[in-house]
């Protein structure tokens, strides 16, 4: 019985998976805006208003407070199917009139892939207030008789601190409604992002986010995260449409902060999260 319940759920989440990706996509196909960054994906991505070095992928006005120049390196294996990995790469720069990011990711296999270089820019106009701004360059691949197709799609989002410990933020993608180099494919997504959070003095900040894609349901996100010694962190959240609970922890040793979570899809079961990020 446990054995037939078992393979019932593989069966359903390869027949799932086998519309998605790619052959799902060679009808719908567009490539999805994923969000990159391990402690982020802990706390289910309820991290608009978060500064960081992934904010390149998330809000670009959190790399306006990135301190140092910074580089990171995320892997993660969607649904735990091989060949639904992603790897990517960001960098960010401090300069004195603002902070430059660059990253790039690979999603997919030989037989499909998506492929997204992007070049970012945040200014902080004041210690609570900041705003970025970035390009990107996005290619999908297709075997066969598809083929490949790209577009250019600007992003663009701020943070604002109105009173100590209260973080605000707002991100747009696609906020050009670009699209697909196929004139029969529909415009990419425009999605928005909003979300505030708060730091508590005991090291523990809260986040909530609500996100909304046309013609999709609003996804309503929340999240935490516990910094137990300056050292350790612990963190989860929660997503819905679909509800999917995430958590995860990181450590901080000397410059390097290493980042670890996971994810549980209601139906295409879970998928693991592994970043590693260096300051000099």
């Amino acid at each position: 019985m446990v054995q037939t319940r078992s393979s019932t759920a593989f069966l359903l989440r390869l027949l799932v998976l086998s519309f998605l990706l790619p052959a799902g996509f060679a009808v719908r196909a567009q490539p999805l805006n994923y969000s990159l960054g391990a402690r982020f994906d802990a706390m289910s991505n309820a991290t608009v208003m978060i500064p960081d070095l992934w904010s390149v992928s998330h809000n670009q006005a959190g790399i306006a407070w990135v301190n140092s120049p910074s580089v990171g390196f995320h892997f993660e294996n969607k649904f735990a199917v091989p060949q639904y990995a992603l790897s990517a790469m960001s960098t960010v720069i401090p300069t004195g009139h603002g902070s430059i990011g660059a990253m790039m990711y690979y999603f997919g296999y030989s037989m499909y892939h998506d492929i997204r270089v992007g070049l970012a820019y945040g200014h902080s106009f004041s210690e609570r207030f900041a705003a970025g701004v970035q390009l990107n360059y996005i290619n999908t691949y297709i075997a066969d008789s598809y083929g490949s197709y790209h577009s250019v799609v600007a992003e663009g989002g701020i943070i604002a601190i109105p009173v100590d410990n209260l973080y605000l933020g707002v991100h747009v993608y696609n906020f050009t409604a670009s699209k697909m180099s196929d004139p029969e494919r529909e415009p990419l997504p425009v999605t928005l992002r909003m979300g505030l959070g708060y730091q508590f003095q005991q090291g523990l900040f809260v986040s909530v986010e609500t996100e909304k894609e046309k013609d999709h349901k609003a996804v309503f996100k929340t999240g935490a995260e516990f910094n137990i010694n300056k050292t350790f962190f612990l963190r989860a959240g929660y997503s819905t449409n679909p509800g999917k609970p995430s958590f995860g922890f990181g450590f901080l040793l000397y410059n390097f902060r290493a980042d670890i979570a996971v994810t549980l899809h209601p139906t295409l079961g879970f998928t693991p999260f592994f970043s590693l990020m260096y300051s000099f």
